[in-house]
């Protein structure tokens, strides 16, 4: 990967950015955003945390944000006890956030994860969105957007930004879950969608190729901001006691895999992985820590393999404590996986110091991250008798591992810190907003013109 990302370098400083104010009219006044997202708080992984993140950044410099959401039901794909209605507002951390029910899946198969997604597209379709000088949509989920995105080409000077997390199209290739007639529709409305919003964000150069160069989105109007490393560094951790809390002996290697348990992780891997351990006495653990449509299954494939423990979602701290605790940080992806999806986990991996391991396929996104942060090291994807060796070589070799994970400690202090995505976003956003007011007043000048000839 070439070097550091524009989020990093390309924003302007701080106490300049945060100072931007949409000029209209005449009057100078603060940014009204609307975000339509399938996913915040309190849903404690995938993209949740970013959209999060982002709302309360804009609040708390100025900006009049709104977030018009579902109810929380990721990963587990269950609305969360509590919450449910049909309509519900309520305010998260001075985010004022409506909850909007939808079909939830319990199986979120391809059709019916489509008929979920196009539900609360509708429901965003009839929302009320409050006047916004932006809507941002929030995609996961492309269908949703989609439809949302029929309204605001209907709103006359309203700019509309799109955050690409994942791209469906790739996504449904690389994870073999549809056949040529289905990726090629998905692409035909992935490319139109995004050729039809005001401007899009990215969060990888090589996101930007693929939406620039294959579904057809003017390169001026794509920005990479990466997303940044949301969990805080861990506190002082007693690693001997959360262990001895977690059951986990304290001469064996924990390989710890947190996150969504769905199909483009592959996890089988791991599972046999750990199958191999148990038979070769191998001093090594494997945990994996989340929630996802495939941990039940997960769990019957694992059977009574006794080196492999499942952990459900933990509360923040305990959480940081349990990743902390571990001996190094797992990502898994399904071999064919390159291109569809950056990984949200290693902003939080790297915020460890702990060495991170990734099972995927060479020259993936995945890859390219691991040697653009030196804190991590590769084996192939699929192939778990490599991913146990390669646990094994690390704990041959502490003072290798203690390495990587400086390495990736300094990657994420130097290239994923909040500050920097939330001064670029708000750059972003800015001009978007001030983009339908500029193309009004050419219009205008322009009829000016044709009438004076």
């Amino acid at each position: 990967m070439a070097g550091p990302p524009a989020a990093a370098t390309m924003s302007p400083p701080a106490e300049s950015v945060r100072r931007y104010l949409l000029t209209a009219g005449g009057l100078e006044r603060a940014m009204k955003v609307t975000i339509l997202g399938g996913n915040y708080a309190p849903e404690p992984t995938g993209i949740s945390p970013y959209t999060e993140g982002l709302a309360q950044g804009l609040v708390a410099r100025g900006h009049d944000v709104r977030v018009i959401t579902s109810h929380p039901h990721y990963p587990e794909w269950r609305v969360k006890e509590g919450y449910g209605g049909w309509s519900v507002s309520e305010e998260v951390d001075g985010v004022r956030v409506q909850r909007l029910a939808h079909y939830v899946p319990a199986r979120p198969t391809g059709g019916r994860r489509l008929l979920s997604e196009l539900s609360l597209g509708i429901r965003f379709l009839t929302a009320r969105w409050h006047r916004p000088d932006v809507v941002l949509l929030v995609s996961p989920h492309l269908i949703t957007s989609a439809v949302a995105a029929l309204r605001a080409r209907w709103s006359r000077g309203l700019a509309t930004g799109i955050w690409i997390q994942d791209l469906y199209s790739l996504g449904i290739t690389e994870t073999s879950q549809g056949g040529r007639s289905a990726a090629a529709a998905l692409k035909a409305l992935e490319s139109h969608t995004l050729r039809s919003a005001t401007g899009a964000v990215v969060i990888h150069d090589r996101f930007r190729s693929f939406v620039t160069q294959t579904l057809g989105v003017a390169t001026r109007r794509v920005e990479v901001i990466r997303n940044w490393s949301h969990v805080d560094p861990p506190m002082e951790v007693d690693r001997a006691a959360v262990r001895r809390r977690r059951g986990w002996d304290p001469d064996v290697t924990v390989v710890l895999h947190a996150g969504n348990m769905g199909a483009k992780q592959g996890l089988e891997n791991v599972v046999e992985a750990a199958r191999l351990a148990a038979q070769q006495r191998a001093p090594v653990r494997f945990v994996l820590l989340g929630d996802g449509n495939q941990r039940a299954r997960l769990q019957s494939l694992a059977g009574d393999v006794t080196s492999i423990d499942f952990v459900p979602p933990l509360p923040d701290d305990e959480f940081r404590q349990t990743l902390g605790s571990a001996d190094i940080l797992l990502v898994n992806e399904r071999a064919g996986v390159k291109e569809m999806a950056v990984p949200s986990k290693l902003t939080t991996y790297f915020s460890t110091s702990l060495p991170v391991l990734a099972a995927t396929d060479e020259g993936s996104i995945t890859a390219s991250e691991i040697d653009a942060s030196g804190g991590g090291t590769r084996v192939p994807a699929g192939h778990p008798q490599a991913l146990l060796d390669a646990v094994l070589s690390l704990r041959a070799d502490p003072a290798r591992a203690r390495a990587l994970g400086a390495a990736g400690r300094r990657f994420r202090d130097s290239v994923l810190t909040q500050d920097a995505a939330l001064d670029h976003f708000e750059q972003w956003i800015t001009t978007l907003a001030k983009e339908p007011h500029d193309r009004a007043r050419e219009q205008s000048s322009e009829s000016i013109e044709v009438m004076a000839q």
